[in-house]
């Protein structure tokens, strides 16, 4: 594997392969949740996972972030979703929320290694880890995936900068993990105290955005930069490769795009929330999990050679729950607007508060609009919002998209 271009045969298979290979996969993944988590064994008790196919799929209630904790308290300590018992996982976390998280038992549970290969790391490099290893999951996310490609990691954790510039000095890792802001303050505080830092080679960086300004600033050092997008619910859902174009989706998991508040699937390159099934996690066999972060589909496949799926990368949050006038008002009461009119191809709920008095206006892409049809959408989100709204038509394609369905503009002044 050391001298490979791809981290294995999965990355370049054909289409046609992947979405067979996968569906199975799929299969079998839905038939052990059904059968062994009590959570999913009540979602998936229409389901019939032989048949399963794209459609079936999207037949199946999203399952978002924003839930777990509320389901965890009902049913702790995992909500009913896992399938072992806590003595027989690797590790349990805690994440802020708070939201309880396992580790199974698996090499590379997370799935970075591929992440790693991508970047550039082989078997032999010597890692520095800054992501924390106390309480949540995300230094043991990267540190599987180094470990199980041959890197030696040191478990710096955030931190401790000045301990951090002995270990650069004195071990002169070659790869770094973690945050790019950290990397950044590491070798600038190292450039101020004197420390050579030329061993640094590439990193693989996560948690945070990577405007392309600070990149560069990397690569004028010589250190060569990858993203891996991974939640500590899942591990690693995509990453970036050589060509520096887009996330490529995971060989292990499934990723949807969905229209915030709802569990449709959205067409390539509208954006929405990322919508993650793992296909590998025994222990823990997420089905349709929302992520809460928003990205969109890019079309075709990435100049490095691999094919699979490719994203934008992260692109906002999706849970646009605002209140007004002391009412939550949520994506998907939004939708469910949207949906009774066939005459509306998309909406966006825009909350304002000129003269400091909240106001809603939902505006409509409508290829004839009337006033009519205007009253009869200002019912309807009259009778799902409980409260009043204005009727905007606009032509269709003209919203933006952002993912938006609610806007709030509102400023405090």
């Amino acid at each position: 594997m050391s001298d490979q271009q791809y981290f294995d045969p999965l990355e370049t298979r054909g289409q046609a392969q992947r979405e067979e290979e996968q569906l199975s996969q799929l299969a079998s993944q839905l038939a052990h949740a059904k059968s062994n988590a009590a959570y999913f064994s009540d979602l998936l008790k229409e389901i019939d996972p032989v048949k399963v196919d794209r459609d079936l799929l999207a037949s199946i209630p999203v399952t978002r972030k924003s839930d777990l904790v509320t389901q965890q308290r009902e049913v702790p300590p995992f909500g009913g979703m896992s399938v072992s018992a806590n003595g027989l996982m690797g590790r349990l976390f805690q994440s802020p929320g708070p939201i309880y998280d396992p580790e199974g038992r698996e090499a590379d549970y997370w799935r970075t290694s591929r992440a790693f290969h991508a970047a550039g790391f082989r078997s032999g490099d010597v890692v520095l880890n800054t992501l924390s290893y106390h309480m949540t999951p995300g230094g043991f996310i990267l540190d599987g995936g180094a470990h199980a490609l041959g890197c030696s990691v040191i478990p710096a954790g955030p931190g401790n900068t000045e301990q951090q510039l002995e270990i650069i000095r004195d071990l002169k890792p070659n790869g770094y993990c973690g945050t790019p802001s950290f990397l950044r303050i590491l070798l600038e505080k190292a450039d101020d105290a004197g420390i050579e830092t030329s061993c640094f080679e590439k990193a693989l960086v996560t948690g945070e955005a990577l405007p392309p300004s600070v990149r560069d600033w990397f690569v004028e050092r010589g250190i060569n930069v990858g993203q891996v997008y991974a939640t500590a619910d899942l591990g690693s859902i995509a990453y970036e490769s050589s060509a520096k174009e887009g996330l490529i989706v995971d060989e292990g998991v499934l990723v949807e795009i969905v229209r915030p508040g709802t569990n449709d699937p959205l067409p390539e390159g509208e954006v929405g929330e990322v919508v993650v099934t793992n296909l590998n996690s025994q222990a823990y066999p997420l089905i349709r999990f929302g992520t809460g972060d928003l990205s969109a589909v890019l079309e075709g496949a990435s100049p490095c050679g691999r094919n699979n799926m490719r994203i934008k990368g992260w692109m906002g949050r999706a849970d646009q729950t605002t209140k007004v006038k002391g009412m939550f008002v949520h994506p998907a009461q939004v939708n469910q607007v949207v949906k009774q009119f066939d005459q509306i191809e998309k909406g966006r709920l825009v909350v304002s508060n000129d003269d400091n008095r909240d106001a809603m206006t939902l505006q409509c892409e409508v290829s004839a609009g009337s006033d009519d049809l205007a009253k009869a959408i200002g019912e309807s989100v009259q009778t799902i919002c409980k409260l009043r709204g204005f009727i905007e038509f606009v032509e269709p394609g003209t919203l933006a998209n952002d993912g938006k369905v609610i806007d709030d503009i509102r400023t405090y002044d």
